[in-house]
């Protein structure tokens, strides 16, 4: 199976991307993995990719989509994947789609998790770090000892980390929400997205996933 999973940050695409890779029994295919692996290895594309970056210009949607794809041709891949961050734009989709129908595969299936935007302020501003250990806590759901100390080395008081921060929790859904505006839109119109509340328990969610890819096919 071919599955796109979007979600904004703080949704749990992480934990529910394991769970769909292992019951689909495909790859978890990043877009940030694969331009970092591209850019890394020096590869052709990544060259190209640097070339727009270096110029302080934004990645053309064919080059991305030539990098997914590159990704999806893989042996591993062969059978289907877990997309997860792309596509960002409709022309993307459109790519994708078209190299897709090309391999006589589609897209089986769009799971978005849903979480309201005060909701994933709370989740991500709340988390604290230790800077000794690096251990991560919630104020709301796994706090810390007192005063702020850390009950894993005991030698330092967490503190939030600047990406955690409310102002940029806040530009980071901004983002999110400006990428995927018409991305879903349009994949709904081919009735391929299922909304899946991401405020329940991990259990729960996990549970909606499933039913979805069933219905999929999966």
């Amino acid at each position: 199976m071919d599955i796109i999973l979007f979600g904004p940050p703080g949704a749990g695409k992480g934990t529910q991307a394991a769970a769909i890779c292992a019951r689909a029994g495909v790859p978890h295919v990043s877009t940030g993995d694969i331009f970092r692996k591209n850019l890394r290895e020096g590869t052709a594309l990544g060259k190209l990719a640097r070339g727009y970056m270096d110029a302080g210009q934004l990645v053309p949607d064919n080059v991305v989509c030539d990098l997914v794809t590159d990704r999806l041709a893989q042996p591993d891949a062969g059978g289907g994947a877990l997309l997860d961050g792309f596509p960002r734009t409709v022309a993307q989709a459109e790519l994708l789609v078209a190299w897709l129908r090309s391999q006589g595969r589609q897209v089986d299936a769009v799971i978005n998790l849903v979480v309201p935007d005060d909701v994933l302020v709370r989740r991500l501003s709340g988390r604290r770090t230790c800077p000794s250990c690096g251990a991560t806590f919630h104020v709301d759901h796994n706090p810390p000892g007192a005063d702020g100390m850390c009950t894993v080395c005991g030698k330092a008081q967490v503190v939030q980390r600047p990406d955690d921060s409310d102002a940029t929790v806040r530009e980071r859904l901004s983002t999110y929400h400006r990428d995927t505006a018409a991305v879903l839109p349009w994949l709904g119109a081919r009735g391929q997205v299922e909304d899946v509340d991401g405020t329940q328990d991990i259990e729960q969610v996990k549970a909606q996933v499933m039913a979805a890819l069933t219905q999929a096919g999966g």
